[in-house]
């Protein structure tokens, strides 16, 4: 007879419903800043998300420079799963509005060489083939380690605004997810430091 998932003992809950499972533990994404700082789930994601930005350096506040254009920004949240449906963590990220830059001005060249699918494929085929060993590298927040050499000004983070400069902006000094560049930038960081390593 044929070996079915059922018959080995394995048993996957569907995805389609790994929310409502749970509900009644997790704390819903919230719509708004507002409802996000009241959940002390959300709130010390946010708290994370913050407090990593800071520690990267990524930006210095300043006061606005007159006539400057001020990029803003949002927070996106997102429930971090675990395989089995289970929460894994509460997600909070502060993006930039990149569609506001202005081309020559905020952002220069935004290409980045991207990994065609069929390639990925011919290497994991000889990986297969040669049994060879496969190890694979995820960064943690890729996009925030690239380093900017425009000048971009951003808003302060909404709920984490400096009470002794609320005024001042965010003139950035490494990327964040939303700009144009910040694709190009982590790529520039991540191929100087591979090749300082002999690799070609």
């Amino acid at each position: 007879p044929m070996v079915t998932r059922a018959r080995a003992g394995i048993h996957k809950p569907n995805m389609n419903y790994a929310m409502t499972a749970f509900a009644t533990a997790i704390s819903s994404v919230p719509r708004s800043v507002r409802s996000a700082v009241k959940d002390p789930n959300w709130f010390a994601a946010m708290q994370r998300e913050f407090d990593a930005l800071q520690a990267n350096k990524t930006w210095t506040l300043v006061p606005r420079p007159p006539g400057a254009r001020i990029i803003t920004g949002k927070w996106v949240f997102k429930h971090k799963m675990n395989p089995d449906g289970t929460l894994e963590h509460y997600k909070a990220r502060w993006v930039v509005c990149g569609f506001n830059q202005r081309p020559g001005v905020d952002f220069g060249e935004t290409f980045s060489p991207v990994v065609k699918p069929a390639t990925i494929r011919t290497v994991l085929t000889l990986v297969a083939t040669y049994d060879w060993p496969a190890h694979q590298l995820d960064v943690s927040n890729a996009f925030l380690h690239g380093n900017l050499q425009e000048q971009v000004y951003s808003q302060q983070p909404t709920g984490f605004v400096d009470p002794q400069c609320p005024n001042n902006v965010c003139l950035l000094s490494q990327s964040l997810y939303g700009l144009r560049q910040a694709p190009r930038a982590w790529f520039e960081r991540f191929i100087g430091h591979v090749t300082m390593l002999g690799f070609v």
